[in-house]
C-alpha cells in the first residue's frame, strides 16, 4: 500500500531542491519534496539565513532567508505536497515506479526520484567546553543577529561561518571575540581581511576552556599556548567549529558514490534506474559545490526525468517566457 502518489519525488529541500519543484511543475509535473529539517531551506535556513550570498545569478547580493522565501515562492507554482520532519529510509523499484518510504512509515510511490539532500544529515562538532551550556549562552548556529544585541560575543573557530558571523556581529554586539587554535584561517581570504580590520579581537593559538555562569553564561576562560588562562566577560558563545555530515540510509540504496557524493553522469542519473541526483551531493569531473551550479543541475535533471516519467516529451522544454 502506498500513502502517496507522484510523478517526480524530490529528496531534500535546499535552494537546489526547491528550484527543482518549481522547474518540475514547469514541465507539467506532479510533485512531492520530503526534507529531514521541520522547514524549508536546508542548510541556509538552519545555519546563515542572515548571511548575504554574493554569487546567485542576478542578486548582487541577497540574504539567504530572501534567497529561500523566493524560491519557496517560485515553488509553489508547482503545488508541491511537503513531506517535512521526515526521513527518507528505503528505496526500492517495483515494475515502471520507485517506492520510497519515510521515518513515520509513509510510503511514497514516484515515477522518479531526484535526490537533492545536500550534504545530507549534519551535526555540528561540540565544543568540549559548553557541554551543557547549549541554550543557555552557547549557541552553534546565528539565525538571527537581534539576540546579540549589546552582549559580548565569543566565536570558537576559524572556518567560514565563525568569520562570518564575526563581521555580521561586530556592529550589532558590545564586543566580538574570535578565538581559533590556530594562527592560519579556512574561512575566505576576503572576508578574513575584513574581520581583521574591524574591532573584532582575533584570538589566535588558543583555545576556551570554561564557561561560567549561574543560570546564564557570565564569561568564559581562553588558554592561549604556553600561557596562564585569561577570563573574559561573554554573554553568549558561538561554537562554529563545523559540523559531521551524514548521507544516513542514502548510502543503504545501491548508489555509486564518491565518498559522500553520488556519482552522476551529464544528465544528472545516478547508477539506479529513475533516480536523479543534483546539488551538492553529486560528483562528477569538474564538479564545484555553488548554489549557482545546483540550479543549473536542476534543471538538467528534471528535464531528462520528464523523459523517463513520459517517454513522448522531449528532453528540451523550450523557453519558460514562452510558457
Amino acid at each position: 500500500m502506498t500513502d502517496a502518489t507522484t510523478d517526480l519525488l524530490i529528496i531534500g529541500a535546499g535552494p537546489t531542491g526547491l528550484f527543482s519543484a518549481y522547474y518540475g511543475g514547469f514541465r507539467g509535473l506532479r510533485v512531492a519534496v520530503v526534507d529531514s529539517l521541520p522547514e524549508l531551506g536546508g542548510q541556509i535556513t538552519a545555519m546563515y539565513p542572515e548571511k548575504a550570498i554574493l554569487d546567485v545569478a542576478g542578486f548582487p547580493s541577497v540574504k539567504g532567508r530572501d534567497l529561500v522565501e523566493g524560491l519557496v515562492t517560485q515553488a509553489a507554482s508547482a503545488d508541491p505536497a511537503y513531506f517535512l520532519d521526515r526521513t527518507a529510509l528505503t528505496l526500492e523499484h517495483r515494475d515502471d515506479d520507485v517506492v520510497v518510504t519515510l521515518d513515520d512509515d509513509t510510503r511514497i510511490e514516484a515515477r522518479a526520484v531526484l535526490i537533492t539532500a545536500g550534504i545530507g544529515k549534519f551535526t555540528p562538532r561540540p565544543l568540549p567546553a559548553g557541554e551543557g551550556w547549549l541554550g543557555r549562552g552557547m549557541e552553534f548556529f546565528v539565525p538571527s543577529f537581534a539576540p546579540y544585541a549589546g552582549k559580548d560575543v565569543v566565536i570558537v573557530g576559524g572556518g567560514d561561518s565563525a568569520f562570518d558571523w564575526a563581521q555580521h556581529l561586530e556592529p550589532v554586539a558590545r564586543s566580538v571575540t574570535l578565538v581559533h587554535r590556530r594562527d592560519a584561517f579556512r574561512a575566505h581570504e576576503r572576508t578574513v581581511a575584513a574581520v581583521k580590520a574591524s574591532s573584532v579581537d582575533i584570538v589566535t593559538k588558543a583555545q576556551v576552556t570554561a564557561l561560567r555562569g549561574e543560570t546564564t553564561l557570565e564569561e568564559v576562560e581562553i588558554t592561549v599556548d604556553g600561557q596562564e588562562p585569561q577570563t573574559r566577560p561573554a554573554q553568549a558563545v558561538v561554537a562554529a567549529l563545523g559540523f559531521v555530515a551524514d548521507l544516513g540510509t542514502i548510502q543503504e540504496w545501491g548508489l555509486e558514490t564518491n565518498k559522500r557524493h553520488v556519482c552522476v553522469d551529464g544528465s544528472m542519473r545516478t547508477n539506479l534506474p529513475r533516480v536523479f541526483a543534483a546539488g551538492d551531493i553529486t560528483d562528477y569531473p569538474g564538479k564545484v559545490r555553488l548554489i549557482a551550479v545546483g540550479f543549473g543541475e536542476a534543471a538538467t535533471a528534471v528535464n531528462n526525468a520528464a523523459v523517463v516519467i513520459d517517454p513522448a516529451a522531449h528532453v528540451f522544454p523550450g523557453h519558460s517566457s514562452e510558457a
